[in-house]
């Protein structure tokens, strides 16, 4: 993670001590459970609280979160004036009033990787203090809104963003439902009460989950039930090589040696029985990835989530979901990248060709708010000190994913943005970005595989105040894979064929 990402974290874990406080002026409700030494006699079971339900409203607090939130943001101000100064973080009360009052809206020219990865980060720790509270998806959802408000108003000195609160709110709210998610299924896992190391794994995750379950203890301690989702997970680890282009001859590069690292995550397949689509993110997928190289390094974080839809079928052999999507993708490739907080319509699937080979995959059409450019030192195309472009992004993805058995797996994606000057403050110009990967892997031994994947990512910038650019990055990556379970995730429905 960038400089924004971690300032973020150390502000969390500063904001233990705030919440210790909370807990001691938020107690227990008459009745709940208490350290055994302070309880005299055992509490009958009419007293006593009924555990947290997510979903159900049991124990659910909309005080707590919007409490969090505010010391949360002065204690990151706080730590951004003393690391960077006050002429971006000096903030008064005078100012944050100023701000209320005349709202000078405009758009962000700070870095890609603040407006665009930070922020919806900061996002998510304000969704992760509601959602952890008890609140449901769509009750969290208000908290990034205020939070963000409350960051522009009084956090910065500028002007306040009319991208950042788009982009915060929307991809801020995608990204931490599936964070969320993510610990309460590593939580889920450990039963009644989940150990130290499933807590504490929980946290890394979703520090807000982590810290609320901590503080407030039994109040927040139930866990998310997830209705047991069909689930498949990768973890891949190995060594790339890229090769950069642009028009006119200008570069053609072969890069240095790259180590690349990423994660991926399928959560709510659709065939497995029994299992419905009632809640927001009951199917989601998750991709993250890091490259590292002897110059820079990038980092790619995908999230698709069905947000309203249902279960269909077609025959014995195909099962599907379909809906509207929400997602947040932030792809940056060495030399350009793009980023979308978007809702599509589409549908996710598999269907089986034959006895052991299944077809997954995911189809989207939709449009949201995104950015596209270069990336700082390769040229700034557009007038102004912001080296990327805003607006209205209608975009669409295909995923495709063959399983051969327990043997191998082929994977195609290709998404495609078309950042517009619709909504922006060029509307003379336009990025249309597409990227492509295939790849291929294979089964060794259990749940060890090794793999190949080629990404090709494209750029075609046009504006009316500078030279058009057009660029290609293309990534030959060799990896090491450890998967989930042996049959790469597909979903078996067919009595005949069950174990």
């Amino acid at each position: 993670m960038g400089k924004a990402t971690k300032r973020i974290r150390w502000a969390i874990l500063t904001f233990t001590l705030v919440l210790v406080t909370a807990a001691v002026a938020f107690p227990e409700e008459p009745g709940s459970s208490a350290p055994l030494e302070s309880v005299p006699v055992t509490p009958t079971p009419e007293l006593q609280k009924p555990d947290l339900s997510f979903g159900t409203g049991d124990g659910k607090s909309y005080l707590i979160p919007a409490l969090e939130i505010p010391p949360f943001l002065l204690l990151l101000n706080l730590y951004d004036r003393a690391v960077y100064g006050d002429a971006v973080y000096g903030t008064t009360w005078s100012s944050g009033w100023r701000h209320v009052t005349q709202e000078h809206w405009k758009y962000d020219t700070g870095p890609f990787n603040v407006v665009q990865l930070g922020h919806p980060y900061q996002g998510s720790v304000f969704f992760g203090f509601a959602r952890s509270a008890g609140l449901s998806f769509w009750e969290s959802v208000p908290y990034v809104f205020g939070g963000s408000y409350l960051w522009k108003m009084w956090g910065e000195t500028g002007d306040p963003a009319t991208n950042a609160q788009i982009t915060t709110t929307i991809g801020g709210s995608f990204l931490g439902e599936a964070l969320f998610r993510m610990a309460s299924l590593l939580l889920e896992g450990g039963g009644q009460k989940p150990g130290y190391w499933r807590e504490l794994g929980a946290a890394g995750i979703s520090p807000p989950t982590g810290l609320n379950r901590w503080a407030f203890r039994t109040r927040f301690n139930a866990v998310f039930q997830s209705n047991e989702p069909a689930l498949f997970w990768r973890l891949r680890l190995g060594g790339s090589l890229s090769t950069t282009n642009t028009n006119n001859g200008v570069s053609n590069t072969v890069n240095q040696p790259e180590a690349t690292g990423d994660y991926a995550l399928a959560y709510g397949l659709p065939g497995k029985p029994a299992y419905s689509y009632m809640r927001p993110f009951d199917y989601f997928n998750l991709e993250a990835t890091e490259t590292i190289n002897a110059k820079t390094n990038s980092e790619n974080v995908m999230v698709r989530g069905l947000l309203l839809g249902t279960k269909y079928s077609a025959g014995d052999d195909y099962r599907g979901v379909w809906g509207l999507y929400g997602s947040y993708d932030y792809i940056s490739p060495e030399t350009f990248r793009v980023s979308s907080s978007a809702l599509s319509l589409g549908t996710t699937a598999q269907w089986w060709l034959a006895r052991s080979v299944a077809l997954q995959g995911s189809a989207l059409g939709g449009v949201g708010f995104g950015a596209a450019g270069t990336s700082k030192g390769v040229g700034n195309d557009i007038v102004g000190i912001r080296d990327y472009h805003f607006g209205t992004t209608p975009q669409g993805l295909l995923a495709l994913r063959f399983i051969f058995g327990e043997v191998a797996m082929l994977d195609f994606t290709g998404r495609e943005y078309y950042v517009s000057g619709v909504g922006s403050d060029d509307p003379n110009g336009s990025e249309n970005i597409t990227r492509e990967n295939v790849g291929i892997t294979v089964r060794v031994y259990g749940r060890n595989a090794i793999g190949i994947e080629y990404v090709e990512s494209t750029r075609d910038g046009h504006y009316s105040n500078a030279k058009g650019r057009y660029q290609t990055t293309g990534t030959l990556s060799f990896v090491y894979t450890f998967l989930s379970d042996t049959h790469f995730g597909a979903v078996e429905w067919r009595d005949s064929y069950r174990d």
